[in-house]
């Protein structure tokens, strides 16, 4: 039995919920990560005993799908778009924002499925924008490559924010900093192609990056959309 399925106790000595559980575990992973959220941290963040919560919640897994789920409710856009390339757009971004809001999402992005109500109509959106217009294996494989370039580009783009954090240097810190020894590395000549990227590349913000990423992957799947079948 799944969390999704099993009831919550009942009648319990003490008001408690999964909800009010769920919110104390978010709150803590925003302040100090997903270590944060462990279920001795959130009993004591509801002033209750940790033996309490377990017949709420039997596992950290558990916990975490949870707290995905309720991440997910936030993704989900109030108006559908007729639009799919409109749709996967912006499921994308609001996918992105969360993470910013949660940085721990990142950390759970990728792998298996999510199996809550929200989760699941995440996925539905999804496949519903480009329903009509492929065969469902196309469908699916082009949900795939979207959600795989979002996880990949969140990922990074907190990677990145949590180096500076830990290091104490911002992007451009970080670049002056490295800057001695990247010119002596390009200076060998071995690193042609690099060396250009550096000298004539444009810099741009994550959000810019992540928005001309995304609409290249969408401009791959709207080519696979337009090829006729085989």
């Amino acid at each position: 039995m799944t969390v999704w399925d099993r009831p919550e106790p009942p009648n319990p000595p003490v008001p408690l919920d999964r909800e009010q559980i769920i919110a104390a575990a978010i709150a803590l992973a925003d302040e100090g990560g997903l270590e944060a959220a462990s279920l001795r941290k959130v009993a004591a963040r509801l002033n209750a005993g940790p033996m309490r919560l377990y017949g709420y919640i039997s596992t950290k897994d558990e916990l975490f799908d949870l707290m995905v789920d309720a991440v997910d409710a936030e993704i989900l856009p109030r108006e559908r778009s007729g639009d799919w390339r409109e749709a996967l757009r912006i499921l994308a971004h609001r996918t992105r924002q969360a993470a910013l809001r949660h940085e721990w999402l990142a950390d759970l992005l990728g792998g298996r499925p999510t199996l809550g109500p929200n989760g699941l109509a995440v996925t539905e959106a999804k496949l519903a924008a480009l329903d009509g217009l492929a065969d469902i294996e196309t469908a699916i494989r082009a949900v795939e490559t979207v959600s795989a370039y979002v996880t990949g580009a969140i990922r990074r783009e907190i990677a990145n924010l949590r180096a500076e954090r830990a290091t104490g240097l911002s992007k451009r810190d970080w670049q002056r900093a490295s800057g001695p020894h990247v010119t002596k590395m390009l200076a060998t000549g071995r690193f042609p192609a690099l060396t250009k990227a550096v000298h004539s590349g444009t810099e741009v913000d994550a959000e810019k990056s992540f928005a001309t990423g995304l609409d290249w992957v969408l401009d791959a799947v709207a080519a696979k959309l337009s090829r006729p079948p085989a």
